[in-house]
């Protein structure tokens, strides 16, 4: 259960980082670039990566696909962070999980069984509770609130199906895998910065260096726990798709509240339920 908790709390500390240095002069491309230093070096050195396997049987479309979204959506994420709030943000990035869902139904054809159709539908309507602003929210502010709430929903589903694809390619191990898409994420982080961003050199303050290896790190850990405890838990993985996702929205709406003063209205509330309504019925349609 220690696993489980860890990559919780990692998982969950991303986002109260993210929300704790939007106050200080910050620039997310040089973090996101750092971070990607960090979680390629990292995955390097511990899965052992070896470049003899390589092959253009890979899933190569997979992890460029990866690449580019990865930066993207983490961009997304602490914009919606900035603008919604981390309790959004946490519900909306869990209840990503309906992608997977719609994917399954409209593009590989699958069938599901009645659970999971109720599970989509409560879950597409917390979305829309969750949504609801305030009517004291100033409309520009709202209209992005929404935006890169709905880009992190949007954009974490897509991933999940990304990663979900690339587990099917057997050749080289799913550790290994990750190394290139980080490694990818990287390179093209650091070709949007130095093309498009900036336009420059990467010059690093020393902020955007410290908290970059710190999300990386964090990031990596979240990783190596979530796996440990999918292992430790093998015969139950029920266990640790509920956990991860009751406990992530459990903890955010806590460290919202009590850390940053975030506020939800009625229909938050309302939404907050039935998101945890579907995440249920989904885990109750896995066993």
């Amino acid at each position: 259960m220690i696993y489980l908790i860890c990559s919780i709390l990692g998982s969950v500390s991303v986002g109260v980082f993210f929300k704790y240095i939007k106050r200080f002069s910050i620039n997310i491309f040089e973090i996101i670039i750092i971070n990607y230093v960090i979680t390629s070096l990292l995955s390097f050195f511990i899965f052992d990566v070896d470049f003899t396997q390589l092959s253009s049987a890979m899933p190569w479309l997979v992890i460029l696909s990866l690449g580019i979204l990865l930066p993207t959506i983490f961009v997304a994420q602490f914009r919606s962070i900035q603008y919604a709030g981390l309790i959004k943000t946490d519900i909306a990035q869990r209840l990503s999980l309906l992608i997977p869902i719609l994917a399954a139904i409209f593009i590989f054809h699958e069938e599901l069984n009645a659970m999971r159709y109720w599970a989509l539908g409560i879950g597409l309507l917390s979305v829309y509770f969750i949504l609801q602003k305030a009517e004291t929210t100033q409309t520009t502010t709202s209209s992005k609130s929404t935006w890169y709430l709905l880009s992190t929903f949007f954009g974490f589903g897509i991933i999940d199906i990304c990663f979900k694809q690339l587990a099917l390619y057997s050749v080289i191990p799913y550790t290994q895998s990750l190394f290139y898409v980080f490694f990818t994420a990287l390179i093209l982080s650091l070709l949007i910065y130095t093309l498009v961003v900036k336009k420059n050199i990467l010059r690093l303050s020393k902020l955007n260096l410290v908290s970059g290896i710190f999300i990386g790190g964090l990031n990596f850990v979240n990783i190596i726990f979530y796996m440990k405890a999918h292992h430790h838990f093998s015969s139950n993985p029920t266990i640790v798709f509920a956990g991860m996702n009751f406990g992530v929205i459990f903890l955010g709406t806590l460290f919202g509240y009590t850390l940053f003063n975030e506020k939800l209205s009625v229909k938050n509330i309302i939404g907050l339920g039935l998101a945890a309504c579907a995440i249920t019925l989904l885990v109750l349609s896995l066993g």
